[in-house]
């Protein structure tokens, strides 16, 4: 993830005003070369567990409604998060979050990581090293890491998605889901909804990059200040998170329809028949759009929290780095 207008052949992007401050020549890249990927990986995956934890029980309740032919509303999504807490108590509002936290950290720190590897590719490819990335891009940047994270964690989205949906009587863990979903309904089963996840992360993952990066890059040039305040990132995010969500919605309901098809008995098996099929049976606001609404209340908290979460993890340990560096 970006953490400056402009990016630098470092491993990790930094701000104008901390290069200034390195000290000369093979010191700053002693310096740099201590940034590793794992660092990068460890801050990735950590952002993604703390924005998922946070929205679990609003991003379960979506998930019930995307599935079902039940028409949503604000009332009945709460209704139903109501009724799951007096039924199976406060945990049962994070059921399949173990899951979720399984894909999300692998998911967030390939995403992230390959995203300042993908900047730094681009950057030198088209003659922008050391300068800000055109619009066009920055949107292909954050495409590309949006496709990595996703051919290398597909499974255990269907794991996930199959956890949120079903008793616990039906899949005991996550290992559970994997052994019958295999011996059940065959290992392609496990990618189910690949292509409509694949086809929905492209513009989500570009747009949502490209949003908060040309935020910070607005901002940077108003403001003279090359970081953002923690609320002035959350905000960004908040944007980003809206913009790219609602930009790919409709592929996030025929993802889900399509992976939990093997239980909820439906007929879901390639990205257009899917989309007849709601459209013909809900409607198009009320079938491709459903939970569209609870998408903007979870969907910009989730984004903002990862990115500022990456941002701030990023740069508290550059300073670590730095501190480091001026000890020795």
């Amino acid at each position: 993830m970006a953490h400056s207008v402009t990016d630098h052949q470092s491993p990790l992007p930094v701000s104008e005003a901390t290069v200034l401050a390195l000290p000369p020549s093979g010191q700053a890249q002693n310096l740099s070369s201590r940034w590793t990927a794992v660092e990068s990986l460890l801050c990735g995956a950590f952002a993604g567990a703390v924005a998922k934890t946070v929205i679990a029980p609003l991003d379960r309740t979506k998930i019930i409604f995307q599935v079902s032919s039940n028409r949503f509303s604000a009332k009945e999504a709460f209704r139903f998060i109501h009724c799951s807490y007096m039924k199976g108590g406060l945990l049962s509002l994070w059921r399949g979050n173990s899951a979720t936290m399984i894909r999300v950290m692998p998911y967030a720190a390939i995403q992230f990581t390959s995203h300042d590897h993908y900047k730094r590719l681009l950057g030198g490819y088209y003659g922008y090293q050391g300068q800000a990335l055109p619009p066009f891009t920055r949107f292909l940047a954050g495409s590309m890491a949006g496709t990595t994270a996703v051919m290398f964690t597909y499974p255990l989205d269907m794991v996930r998605a199959r956890m949120a949906v079903t008793a616990r009587e039906m899949y005991s863990n996550i290992m559970h889901v994997f052994m019958r979903i295999s011996q059940e309904e065959g290992i392609r089963t496990l990618y189910r909804g690949f292509t409509p996840t694949l086809m929905g992360v492209i513009p989500y993952a570009g747009i949502t990059f490209y949003t908060f990066e040309t935020l910070k890059k607005i901002h940077a040039e108003k403001t003279k200040r090359p970081q953002p305040h923690p609320h002035e990132r959350l905000a960004f995010g908040a944007c980003a998170g809206l913009i790219g969500q609602s930009a790919s919605y409709p592929l996030d309901v025929v993802r889900r329809r399509m992976q939990t098809a093997g239980v909820t008995g439906s007929a879901y098996v390639t990205v257009l028949g899917t989309m007849r099929a709601i459209v013909k049976q809900e409607g198009v606001i009320r079938g491709l759009y459903k939970g569209l609404s609870m998408n903007w209340l979870k969907g910009p908290i989730a984004v903002a929290i990862s990115l500022s979460t990456f941002d701030i993890t990023n740069d508290f340990l550059l300073k670590m780095h730095q501190i480091g560096f001026s000890a020795h």
